[in-house]
């Protein structure tokens, strides 16, 4: 099981108590060496991990399976992640990005005593503006995440390969989309000098760019080779005719339930009673979220502000309405 994710909705308020290492379930040996050698960073690698769990619920939220945690429990997907499938890995690529996201940033607003700003990627200026402000150290929050998440896929197996592999390839995405962003100096905004550095991008730009990566993933079978140290498993594209995934891709070699019906031993939690969308032809419409089961209707009374008025200067004033919606739900 992915060992970072032990800091999830349990460990979200680490930023505002000490952090007792040795209190955190789910640590392996070197996370646990880990966290009381930086201790400092811990609640940006805890912050992180919960920033990719949400994105994930946010990318997923018209999907079969929709990124339910559960709570009060250790592996907080269930079983889910046990099997190498595409949800397993966007799961380990987004949490591995929300690592280093979250740590890069916090290093740059001065959190930490350990890290800082980055001052390796100067060079000389562009026209019509020179370097200032705080360049985030995007290399650092990776350094961290590799440190971190890939403690405990050290085994020389199929499963610990795919996992490095998609951590790697939600770290990179930060480092490919790394920009230059700039703010105006001058009389009123005249824009005469910019100063500019070096700024990660929205996480939901990453996390929209990883979702594209979890639908075109590529499927791998399991190889095994003799080594000195043993068996190894290694991972080969399934079909020679598909172009080899590059390290920017997510791999998986087992397919996904269809997530329509309870399973506990995979996870899956069904769709009945989801919201389904009674007008879309995709994956969110009631048809296939439903999984051919049809759905139910009702109504639902909601109070919303209605017939605003801008008043100079300077307030808007509005009324109250009660508007009536269709809520449509899976059987």
């Amino acid at each position: 099981m992915y060992g970072s994710l032990a800091l999830g909705q349990q460990y979200s308020s680490l930023g505002s108590q000490p952090i007792l290492c040795g209190s955190i379930p789910g640590l392996v040996p070197k996370q646990l060496r880990f966290c009381r050698n930086y201790i400092e960073i811990m609640p940006s690698v805890a912050e992180g991990v919960k920033l990719g769990i949400q994105e994930c619920q946010h990318q997923f939220r018209g999907r079969r399976w929709n990124c339910t945690t559960i709570k009060d429990n250790l592996a907080i997907f269930g079983p889910v992640l046990d099997k190498a499938t595409r949800e397993s890995a966007f799961v380990h690529a987004i949490a591995s990005a929300g690592v280093a996201f979250a740590v890069t940033r916090s290093c740059a607003e001065g959190t930490s005593t350990m890290c800082g700003c980055d001052s390796h990627h100067k060079g000389p200026p562009g026209e019509g503006w020179k370097w200032g402000g705080c360049s985030e150290d995007a290399e650092f929050g990776v350094l961290v995440s590799r440190e971190f998440a890939d403690a405990r896929e050290n085994r020389p197996d199929a499963r610990s390969a795919m996992n490095r592999h998609n951590n790697e390839a939600g770290r990179t995405t930060i480092l490919d989309h790394m920009h230059l962003r700039c703010k105006c100096h001058g009389l009123s905004g005249s824009c005469e000098v910019k100063t500019c550095w070096w700024a990660q991008p929205d996480f939901r730009m990453l996390g929209d760019y990883l979702k594209d990566k979890y639908d075109s993933a590529s499927e791998m079978v399991v190889e095994k080779h003799r080594e000195s140290r043993g068996w190894v498993e290694t991972l080969r594209v399934k079909y020679a005719f598909f172009k080899h995934p590059t390290e920017r891709d997510l791999v998986y070699y087992e397919g996904s339930p269809n997530f329509c019906e309870p399973n506990p031993e995979t996870g899956s939690f069904g769709t009945r009673d989801r919201v389904c969308n009674v007008s879309s032809h995709g994956i969110e419409g009631c048809d296939l979220l439903c999984c051919g089961r049809g759905h139910n209707t009702r109504t639902e009374k909601r109070k919303e502000k209605c017939h605003c008025i801008f008043h100079w200067c300077c307030y808007v004033s509005c009324q109250e309405c009660v508007r009536v919606y269709d809520v449509h739900t899976c059987k």
